[in-house]
């Protein structure tokens, strides 16, 4: 019998069982840990989801990758089931080399057969230890790297499956067991947020820019004026504008153009931008006026009866000077036109600039003028085409001038989608174009009946 102060002896089993217990909790808690970082990792991933808009494939591209991490896996994938939730519409796989890329190339996504299908009618995880010995395998198709072992489990939201996850072959050769289960679901539980709001900030900015459209309106015939217009709404999801424009034929038989912004963004904004487009139609058909003047009754109307906010705008009527036509304007803190003009340089007008809308209704805003030859376009923007926060707007503006030199002498339509797709602007902001184009001659007018 062994002395009291003898050490306690370990059968070589038990011994053995104990490192293994050992050996376990040390993965455990790794994964713990890994878990951690992942939840730090998707909590980063979610905030950029609120931020900005993510492309959704690189959001599920991440969350696969993150779920190979977790578990060691050598492949992983994510299978975006339709509404209905009953076919593949987007299969996105991790881990393949660009040879097994190759070999897989031209064959079809996952439509809902052999062990992956079973996973889209059975929504509980699923651990597979051997894939071809499962009572639902159909086998891989040709090119297919070799794969045994399986754990898949649903990415599911308010009752909603969007999908699943899946990962393959531990990098150990082991199968995946409770603990990689765990982990798995408690990763798809996360990530299913991020890919809800994803999903819900792209119906948002969708459903915003059409809305915003829709406050626009479509120019109408303004022959023998060649115009074309064009919106462009800000990057971030749901994140609905002021800019705005118009344009139409006149009693005297001139043409009026306005281009706006009211500030800040959001459904407050683009109701009052409709607000403002609103009235100032009304006063430019129904007052054969100088634009300073316009826009100062513009102002007057608004400050009485509205809460729209600082509000920029420029004003303008084409009309017939002779043998060339005349643009009069006036500016509420807007950037002033550029003329395009084919054979020369583009030029901004630039003049004395007038006080935005909403700031002071007794300053008074100068009027402009400008002689112009049949064939020039005049055009009309918004701050959100040159502005770049990296750098000054005057470059902005240079490098605009430049694309509307070399594009000079295209229509109307033909130029706003130039300086739309080469727009110098870091793009965080929503802009909009017009773009007018005087005819060769002047058609007599009765435009002495404007008041000076």
């Amino acid at each position: 019998m062994a002395g009291a102060d003898e050490p306690v002896r370990t059968r070589p089993a038990e011994a053995g069982r104990g490192f293994q217990l050992s050996v376990e909790l040390d993965r455990i808690a790794d994964q713990l840990k890994a878990l951690a970082r992942v939840q730090d990792g998707l909590h980063q991933l979610y905030e950029t989801v609120l931020g900005r808009d993510v492309d959704l494939t690189v959001l599920l591209r991440q969350i696969v990758a993150t779920a190979m991490d977790l578990v060691d896996a050598r492949y992983g994938a994510l299978g975006v089931l339709d509404e209905d939730g009953e076919r593949v519409v987007r299969f996105i796989p991790v881990g393949l080399s660009d040879r097994e890329k190759a070999d897989l190339a031209g064959v079809e996504l996952p439509q809902g057969r052999g062990v992956l299908g079973y996973l889209m009618t059975h929504p509980e995880p699923l651990r597979v230890d051997d894939i071809r010995g499962h009572a639902a395998s159909v086998g891989f198709p040709p090119g297919h790297p070799p794969m045994r072992t399986l754990l898949g489990v649903a990415i599911s939201s308010r009752g909603r499956t969007y999908g699943r996850l899946y990962v393959s072959e531990r990098h150990d050769g082991r199968a995946f067991d409770a603990h990689d289960e765990a982990m798995i679901v408690a990763l798809a539980g996360a990530a299913s947020l991020a890919i809800d709001d994803a999903r819900l900030f792209s119906q948002v900015r969708a459903e915003g820019e059409q809305f915003q459209r829709l406050l626009l309106p479509q120019l109408p015939d303004l022959r023998p004026f060649k115009a074309a217009a064009l919106y462009l709404p800000a990057p971030t999801p749901g994140q609905i504008g002021g800019d705005w424009y118009d344009a139409l034929l006149l009693p005297d038989g001139t043409c009026a153009a306005v281009i706006g912004d009211v500030g800040g963004h959001g459904l407050n904004s683009a109701a009052a931008m409709a607000q403002v487009r609103s009235m100032l139609r009304a006063l430019l058909y129904d007052r054969l006026t100088p634009p300073s003047e316009i826009l100062a009754q513009l102002d007057r109307t608004l400050q009485a009866i509205t809460d729209t906010p600082f509000t920029t705008s420029c004003l303008a009527r084409i009309e017939p000077d002779g043998r060339e036509w005349s643009l009069r304007w006036s500016t509420a803190g807007h950037p002033a036109p550029l003329l395009v003009v084919p054979g020369q340089r583009a030029r901004y007008l630039t003049a004395e600039p007038g006080v935005p809308l909403g700031v002071d209704v007794d300053q008074v805003r100068p009027d402009h003028r400008h002689h112009l030859p049949g064939g020039a376009t005049v055009v009309f923007f918004t701050d959100g085409l040159v502005e770049d926060h990296t750098r000054p707007i005057d470059d902005g503006l240079r490098t605009l001038a430049d694309i509307a030199t070399a594009n000079a002498g295209k229509p109307p339509d033909q130029l706003c989608r130039a300086l739309a797709e080469d727009h110098p602007s870091d793009g965080t902001d929503d802009m909009a174009l017009l773009a007018i184009t005087t005819p060769e001659h002047p058609v007599p007018t009765r435009s002495s009946d404007v008041t000076e």
